[in-house]
């Protein structure tokens, strides 16, 4: 199989035949062999049934089912672990991401590069509800991960069979997957593609997002620099902490065994006791969280979702 494309897709019942209509024309002139995998990910509006009435048009397509909502990353994860493409692009199921634009990645891929990520370089959704914090969160995001993209929320991307396959993806980690797949070496490249306004269904995005975004970038710095020493992150807040609260304690000895003033009403013994309890705390959890890295690397994976069934 030559490309995969995965979809996922939450009551888009209205926007799945002209996406799959619009996917086969553009991917049919490229002559290659492709499948197109859409993921419904628990919808209530039909939109299984109507993957069902295509399926028999065509067997291209294959269709995953939840059996509740889990989200768009496990989704997105559940597509690529049902996968068979040497080629993996990704989309969303709402129209806004032009299918046109698909032979262009991969082209684009086969310069030699690893990850081709689209940027919606003329959006067309909101400005204050959906573009500024899409705008402050790539600055933010490029910084902090050091792969610098200006739309790590796009979701059409191609990605190498090979990349994709040793990326497991949990909570909101899907927009940060170039990002997550930098530690083994990847090349990154950042493609202008066509953005379309929504025409029908509805827009399942909220600037509520972004507190999830922040969280999750949290937790892709520490993956990226500390998921296989975390004590030397825990253990240096803990070092700190315990080397003040032990300057704190022997000034505050020698002021009571030396110059035999009272300390038992001074503050700064509260403070310097709390600093040190809360280094050893720290240094505690760094040597638990070893022991858990460890325990995460050698364990097998296990899926982040729950298939209720699939055609194919």
């Amino acid at each position: 199989m030559d490309i995969s494309i995965v979809i996922p897709v939450f009551n888009e019942a209205e926007n799945i035949k002209p996406l799959h209509d619009q996917i086969t024309g553009s991917i049919e002139k490229m002559g290659v062999s492709f499948e197109v995998i859409f993921v419904d990910d628990g919808s209530t509006d039909g939109t299984f049934e109507t993957l069902q009435q295509l399926h028999g048009q065509d067997k291209r397509l294959k269709a995953i089912r939840f059996r509740k909502n889990f989200g768009q990353t496990a989704a997105l994860s559940a597509g690529f672990d049902h996968s068979k493409g040497n080629i993996i692009i990704t989309l969303d199921g709402d129209l806004q991401n032009d299918p046109a634009d698909i032979p262009r990645l991969v082209e684009k891929l086969n310069e030699g590069y690893d990850i081709v990520s689209g940027w919606r370089h003329k959006r067309k959704d909101p400005f204050l509800s959906r573009r500024l914090p899409s705008m402050i969160a790539n600055k933010l995001i490029s910084f902090i991960t050091n792969v610098k993209l200006h739309d790590y929320g796009c979701s059409l991307k191609a990605f190498r069979k090979e990349v994709i396959k040793n990326i497991r993806l949990y909570g909101e980690m899907h927009r940060f997957i170039p990002a997550v797949a930098s530690w083994i070496g990847i090349s990154v490249a950042e493609l202008k593609v066509n953005h379309r306004p929504r025409k029908q269904g509805k827009s399942k995005y909220g600037i509520s997002r972004t507190i999830k975004v922040i969280l999750d970038l949290i937790t892709v710095k520490f993956l990226l620099s500390y998921s296989t020493r975390p004590i030397q992150i825990f253990g240096l807040i803990g070092f700190i902490s315990s080397a003040i609260g032990g300057i704190i304690l022997i000034y505050l000895s020698f002021i009571r065994l030396v110059l035999q003033e009272p300390i038992g009403g001074r503050p700064l013994l509260l403070l310097g006791v709390l600093l040190f309890f809360i280094g050893v705390q720290f240094i505690s959890m760094g040597l638990l969280a070893e022991i858990q890295a460890r325990t995460y690397h050698e364990s097998q994976n296990k899926p982040i979702y729950v298939v209720k069934e699939i055609l194919e």
